[in-house]
């Protein structure tokens, strides 16, 4: 490994402390490493603005800095065990390179500052790629809803309920996940700050031009505070994470019915063959191992907003423990971004068995119809809902599914599912 940029005196390092007080940073910093680069050359660019590195030495790191990103992105150059993390690998690149030049990169900045920003923009990223898939998911729901509209048995407590449809279930997952691209949406403006020139949580005795690298970086507004800047760390990343659990409940709750739908006892829909597996035993058994592991993917989520959370017992400034947020934010992002990525072509190929669907739905399953059309002609309701409930088996005989369906005009009913308003919400987060 280098030599750490915080070694100060010929005392040598211990391997065993140095490999625990490294962890797994160097690696897990090969996400956030390009980010970091990028926060890097604005930093630069804001010392040349201030006079603190000259306009030629700005130049030479800029083209350093932008060989680095290069060389990582082809693969020449590999972020590994060698440093002690990204800042560092950045740093002793320059310094080869460019000698003094080099060195004057981390004038005004601290790691706190820099691991920060890297990861803040890192964070912005996310959100919008976590928004695209939102929005695609709800695409393709209300894409599906606009053209099929076959009855549907309703549940409640799992027990079959009253008529449902198809077009009502895809709406119903649409709007949930425009209300999920809308809540990434504003956790991005909400973390949409720049920290850069924070340093250690304390400020620096230089004038550094913080507006410049804030419009640089492409950030809404500057942070302006250092202690609400590291106040900020683990804040920002359980919002984040609060926006990628939201979409990943709604994504349980579709993926547990579509379990349930593809059961034999069901039969409601059949997956796509490359949605399932076989058995490794029994030849008869496909699988819907996609939709159990989609089923199973908020845990990952959960667990990492948990462990962040309890590394927040701290008082302000910056304390060590947060070093082990960096791990528990990129798995919970990454899981849930990988698996909201396979939805939308689930849900477009996946198709259902009207047959099986009409065969659930049973004549008790209009009472409820039965009794409002009472209460409708002057019955008082519970008066109605009591005569329905003794005669449910033979409330709805004679009645079909198409005609109940049809007769559900409350908004966002089937009759009135308003799909073009969801649409127009759509539309305006995809603005």
């Amino acid at each position: 490994m280098t030599e750490p940029l915080w070694q100060k005196s010929a005392t040598r390092i211990d391997a065993k402390i140095m490999r625990f007080l490294a962890g797994d940073d160097v690696i897990l910093d090969r996400e956030f490493f390009l980010h970091d680069i990028a926060a890097s050359r604005a930093h630069v660019d804001g010392l040349a603005n201030i006079g603190v590195v000259t306009p030629n030495e700005r130049d030479a790191i800029a083209r350093e800095l932008d060989s680095l990103a290069e060389d990582f992105r082809s693969g020449q150059f590999v972020l590994d065990e060698r440093y002690e993390d990204s800042h560092s690998a950045i740093e002793t690149r320059l310094t080869e390179r460019l000698g003094d030049a080099g060195r004057r990169v981390h004038t005004g900045r601290s790691r706190n500052d820099q691991v920060l920003v890297a990861t803040r923009l890192w964070l912005k990223e996310n959100l919008a790629r976590l928004q695209t898939h939102c929005r695609d998911i709800a695409r393709v729901c209300l894409d599906r809803a606009e053209i099929e509209a076959l009855p549907l048995p309703g549940y409640t407590h799992l027990q079959r309920a009253v008529v449902s449809s198809t077009a009502m279930w895809f709406a119903g997952f649409a709007e949930s996940f425009i209300d999920d691209a809308r809540r990434a949406r504003d956790t991005l403006a909400w973390i949409d700050v720049n920290p850069l020139g924070t340093a250690a949580g304390y400020g620096v005795n230089l004038k550094l031009d913080r507006e410049y690298t804030t419009r640089a970086l492409g950030f809404a507004r500057m942070q302006v505070n250092p202690v609400a800047a590291q106040l900020s760390r683990g804040k920002f990343e359980i919002a984040v994470l609060d926006a990628f659990a939201s979409a990943l409940l709604d994504l349980r709750r579709l993926a547990w019915d579509l379990s349930l739908f593809t059961t034999a006892e069901f039969g409601f829909v059949t997956l796509p063959d490359e949605f399932t597996t076989g058995s490794s035993i029994m030849p008869n058994k496909r699988n819907p191992d996609v939709v159990e592991l989609l089923r199973a993917s908020f845990a990952s989520v959960a667990a990492a907003r948990t462990e962040i959370e309890q590394l927040l017992s701290l008082p302000s400034g910056y304390q060590r423990d947060l070093q082990f947020s960096k791990g528990s934010i990129f798995h919970g992002v990454r899981h849930g971004l990988m698996a909201l990525e396979l939805v939308p072509d689930l849900l477009a190929r996946m198709t259902w068995n009207a047959d099986a669907m009409r065969a659930a739905i049973e004549p008790q399953m209009y009472a409820t119809d039965v009794a409002i059309e009472q209460a409708v002609a002057g019955v008082p309701f519970r008066d109605a809902y009591r005569v329905a409930a003794e005669a449910a088996a033979s409330a709805g005989r004679g009645r079909a599914a198409e005609q109940s369906l049809a007769a559900r005009v409350s908004p966002g009913a089937h009759a009135d599912l308003r799909l073009d308003e969801l649409r127009k919400r759509l539309d305006l987060l995809s603005a």
